[in-house]
């Protein structure tokens, strides 16, 4: 068991608790799940922009989950997921009571959050569940937070309350206009840059054209940029290499180098045309899922 040269507590999860869900809620006409899993250790060494690895029983796979938040008097991590394949459909039909096989955690470099000032927090979808944690941490060091989330209608719209804490302003955005603002969550980012030219950090999460779509927007103003590239990991222990990502002409491995990294050195037209590659394969075991 992997140790943290600080002190002696263990960095991952040891394979005596139980995982037990202890809370699930279903969103979102049942596409989006919220669920609080025991996980007393997890609980108290995570940081902002870690993630776990979970199996929901023995011999099946293995698969990356952002860490939304986290309780360490309850000892409970929160994980918010879309029910996109097998393993996720099969996460759905887990009770409260009921337990994963494994959860190991907490990976990935937790993000270094410090007091810059003012800073825009943009989520898109279920980036949102991503960015709350960091958004969080920004928080508690008294920065100014923009906070600009969406999705494709008000249903998809997650964590609006949760924002609404932490930010000093909260956007929300979506496609149709069925909720807050008509359009995507970048037109409610251009018009911020043009409004604040006070801006010190831009931090976009969500699906990968989003980001990219961020990234370029903040470039002409040379704000900072951060993107979480979780959506393309797979193993998370980097040994699988599917998470290999060009950063500053730099291979790099999202799971054990990020998964948070500078949204402008990152080639995600390259990420972009790799994302689909698995597709095919998805849809097909997908078929063949929870019965």
């Amino acid at each position: 068991m992997k140790k943290d040269k600080k002190n002696s507590e263990p960095l991952i999860q040891d394979f005596t608790s139980s995982f037990t869900v202890v809370y699930k809620e279903e969103m979102a006409k049942r596409t989006i799940c919220r669920m609080d899993i025991e996980a007393p250790l997890i609980a108290r060494k995570a940081r902002a922009g870690q993630f776990i690895v979970l199996r929901v029983r023995e011999g099946g796979e293995r698969i990356p989950m952002t860490i939304t938040d986290k309780d360490p008097e309850k000892g409970t991590i929160t994980i918010f997921y879309q029910v996109i394949g097998k393993t996720t459909a099969l996460m759905r039909t887990l009770k409260v009571g009921e337990s994963f096989a494994d959860v190991v955690g907490p990976l990935g470099v937790p993000d270094e959050i410090e007091s810059v000032g003012k800073i825009v927090m943009v989520g898109g979808g279920t980036g949102t569940a991503v960015l709350y944690h960091i958004t969080k941490a920004y928080r508690e060091k008294d920065n100014y937070i923009v906070g600009i989330i969406g999705g494709r209608e008000k249903e998809l719209i997650i964590l609006e309350k949760e924002m609404g804490v932490l930010c000093d302003e909260l956007i929300i955005t979506t496609d149709d206009g069925s909720y807050g603002e008509r359009g995507l969550v970048t037109d409610a980012l251009t018009r911020v840059l043009k409004d604040s030219p006070d801006i010190r950090l831009v931090w976009g999460i969500g699906p990968l054209a989003m980001m990219k779509a961020v990234a370029n927007l903040t470039r002409p103003y040379r704000i900072k940029t951060m993107v979480s590239l979780n959506p393309i990991m797979v193993d998370g222990t980097g040994m699988c290499g599917c998470c290999r990502v060009t950063v500053a002409t730099q291979t790099k491995f999202c799971c054990v180098d990020g998964p948070s990294f500078d949204g402008h050195e990152v080639d995600f037209d390259e990420l972009l045309k790799r994302k689909g590659m698995y597709f095919p394969q998805e849809r097909e075991s997908l078929l063949f899922s929870v019965r």
